[in-house]
């Protein structure tokens, strides 16, 4: 049986801040986590989300430590996600007294 890439939109994150902290923070995202991520999402987005995590893990070896939990690090590749990119960002917003 073929298997085949997830296909998700990945939403928005709510704020740079958030995702820095998560990413720091946790070493696997819960269902939870992802919400505070990302915001209010359906669980089928979230349950999408995962999958397309997971491929990227199963990838690379890679096993959770619980199976209703992705890794942060690999998730956050597999979302788009760089956090350089976020970290650099809030330091620029700061830097022009847009962000405390």
């Amino acid at each position: 049986m073929p298997t085949s890439k997830v296909t998700v939109r990945i939403p928005q994150i709510t704020s740079l801040e958030t995702a820095i902290r998560l990413y720091y923070e946790r070493s696997e995202l819960s269902t939870p986590d992802i919400r505070q991520l990302f915001g209010p999402l359906a669980n089928d987005t979230v349950s999408r989300l995962k999958r397309k995590a997971r491929e990227l893990m199963n990838e690379r070896g890679k096993l959770p430590g619980d199976a209703t939990r992705v890794n942060t690090e690999i998730a956050y590749e597999a979302w788009g996600l760089d956090i350089t990119k976020l970290e650099f960002r809030l330091n620029k917003l700061r830097t022009l007294g847009v962000r405390s």
